[in-house]
């Protein structure tokens, strides 16, 4: 009997490819492939790579070269939004034998049947127009939450951004579809599953569905589960879909609303669509719906066009505003970007500092959050603990919380007074 092969994963970037590269490893070990364990030799590396930033490319290269220098013998394919965009800088690298795009990685099965090392990189990358490969997947993390993608791809084009080039053109599977994935999940021993997409809102385009009716289906399920939204575009962000997350059992008072900046002005160099007071609007409807709700929001400092004044201006607004956390990222320029044609240029000496300023007023912000959430009820998900000493979870408004551990209670809900 021919010796299995074995295949190592290594994954960039955001959970979208975590999702897709577990997806991955269940078909390819359908088709006689074994995911390595720790210690083991790979026959096949998987390189499922970011390129949302520079920093992501970069750290895209350097995993690319030490997977190669551990593994000289292994099979090389790499993969994701970096392969999508930059396949000829990848295929150029030594010791790559495989450069897959977004269409391709998803029937990835069919692209391995030979996995003798090559003299030079097959490369086998559609462009942005011809991807419409789906399937909807769901992935574990390494503690209990799981990973629904739900839909991929964007058509917003937003100045600065080149996700609808690397992921191609907003799609799903139908709803009965994504339902019996997340009821495999669940059956598997799913205790959270957080909807995943490049812009989750807009599920439905290609189906004639909507992401309102989705949630819906997915509330109806009975089982012990809870939902968590990702990432949702603010002008997506319906009175439907809040008035069915307040009003649920199963979805979870936690909301990812991308800003990106509080001034009007850099919001229309950037080509989002919505003013600030619709994005102010919708935040304090969700507290106003919804007290408790977790708000985590995405900011972005330094891009082209935003002057010291309307930097400013945009700190003030989100200083005003009743949210929980931010994420915020330091602007890069990236390649064929309608962004790169607007002045002026911010130095990144300066992007950094702006980032900084964010950071603190987001440390403040989550500080004050959690302070109000103390005596208050929750139940909390616990997770399994490495050093089985004390064990971590997260209630449903996402505040974190620690006991001493517990095996019995790993993967359990449990409700409790939030210290």
């Amino acid at each position: 009997m021919e010796k299995q092969k074995k295949i190592l994963f290594q994954t960039l970037g955001c959970k979208l490819n975590f999702a897709e590269s577990s997806a991955i490893g269940k078909e390819l070990t359908k088709n006689g492939f074994q995911v390595c364990n720790k210690n083991e030799r790979p026959d096949v590396v998987i390189i499922n790579t970011c390129s949302v930033t520079d920093t992501a490319d970069k750290k895209g290269r350097q995993l690319i070269h030490r997977m190669v220098r551990f593994y000289p013998h292994a099979f090389i394919i790499v993969t994701g939004c970096y392969a999508q965009l930059k396949s000829d800088e990848i295929a150029s690298f030594e010791g790559v034998d495989m450069v897959l795009g977004t269409n391709e990685k998803v029937n990835i099965e069919n692209f391995i049947t030979d996995i003798e090392k090559k003299n030079s990189a097959e490369v086998h990358v559609d462009n942005f127009g011809q991807i419409r490969n789906f399937k909807p997947e769901c992935s574990a993390d390494d503690r209990t939450r799981h990973f629904l993608k739900v839909q991929d791809g964007c058509d917003y084009f937003c100045t600065y951004c080149t996700i609808p080039f690397a992921r191609g053109r907003s799609r799903n599977a139908p709803i009965s579809e994504t339902i019996k994935v997340a009821e495999q999940a669940i059956k598997e021993g799913a205790k959270e599953i957080v909807l995943t997409g490049v812009n989750t809102g807009d599920f439905g385009r290609s189906t004639g569905e909507n992401f309102y009716e989705l949630i819906k289906a997915l509330d109806n399920i009975e089982a012990d589960v809870r939902y968590r939204i990702s990432s949702i575009e603010p002008n997506l962000l319906t009175d439907k879909i809040l008035e069915t997350v307040a009003l649920s059992k199963h979805f979870a008072p936690h909301f990812h609303i991308p800003l990106q900046s509080g001034s009007d002005e850099v919001l229309r160099l950037m080509k989002r669509r919505y003013t600030t007071e619709v994005f102010a609007e919708k935040i304090h409807r969700v507290k106003e719906m919804m007290p408790n709700a977790f708000i985590g929001v995405d900011i972005m400092t330094g891009c082209r066009g935003e002057s010291e004044e309307l930097f400013i201006q945009g700190m003030n607004f989100i200083e005003s505003l009743p949210v929980s956390q931010l994420h915020v990222f330091t602007y890069s320029e990236r390649a064929n970007t309608k962004a790169l044609e607007i002045r002026p240029i911010i130095p990144m000496h300066e992007r950094r500092v702006r980032t900084n300023i964010l950071q603190e007023v987001s440390d403040r912000k989550l500080k004050k959050f959690y302070e109000s959430q103390q005596g208050l009820p929750g139940i909390v998900l616990w997770e399994e603990s490495k050093d089985k000493k004390n064990m971590a979870g997260f209630t449903e408004n996402y505040v974190r919380q620690i006991r001493k551990y517990d095996e019995t209670k790993i993967n359990q809900f449990e409700q409790i007074t939030i210290k």
